[in-house]
């Protein structure tokens, strides 16, 4: 079967797409409100770019109503974020946070999050997650016809949980990714949760 993207809508691109590069990390990215409360909502169209700068990037569109989301508009205004690597306990936190909420509502709030200081950083981090970074607003770049925003976060600290570090026999640092249970997405309300780790050399010329 061949897909011509040429002959589609956006949104047909967007659910063929979603269902093809699979699977894809989440970012559970929390940012801070206006009023001073917490936004955090999850995007699959991200990924690290680069690490000198340390960066990373992610691209959010619009709302249905052709808004930007709350989560865009707080990061380009406000100018810092966090970055959450989630895990399988928080499926169902981090699945209702994707719905569209009047600006004054707070995912955080409405879904009782914890909330732990994060060092040297001026927002706090969900307890609940393992790996966490802490992001200042790099640069944006609006492409395509809807105007999806790329926004990339300059990485400037990176928690880790304890209980998932550890050093091997070098003293090089070594975290475990099973101990870290990532949620990964796939097609729509699809989620992976973590599998098998396959091991094999780094190829040596």
């Amino acid at each position: 079967m061949l897909i011509d993207l040429g002959t589609m809508s956006p949104n047909q691109v967007y659910h063929t797409v979603t269902q093809t590069l699979i699977p894809r990390p989440i970012a559970w990215v929390l940012t801070e409100n206006q009023s001073k409360s917490f936004n955090i909502a999850p995007f699959s169209y991200f990924n690290a770019i680069a690490s000198e700068p340390p960066l990373l990037m992610l691209s959010i569109g619009l709302k249905k109503d052709g808004s930007p989301k709350d989560t865009r508009r707080n990061i380009l205004e406000r100018k810092h974020f966090i970055v959450h690597i989630a895990s399988t306990n928080v499926l169902d936190a981090l699945n209702n946070s994707s719905a569209e909420l009047p600006d004054d509502v707070s995912e955080v709030e409405k879904e009782k999050l914890t909330l732990a200081e994060f060092p040297g950083f001026s927002l706090p981090r969900i307890a609940d997650c393992k790996v966490a970074f802490a992001c200042r607003f790099h640069e944006v770049m609006e492409i395509g016809k809807v105007r999806q925003a790329l926004i990339f976060g300059e990485i400037q600290t990176i928690f880790v949980d304890d209980s998932v570090v550890t050093h091997d026999a070098k003293g090089r640092m070594r975290i475990n990714t099973t101990g870290i249970a990532p949620l990964s997405r796939l097609g729509p309300g699809e989620y992976a949760e973590f599998g098998k780790i396959v091991r094999i050399p780094i190829p040596t010329v």
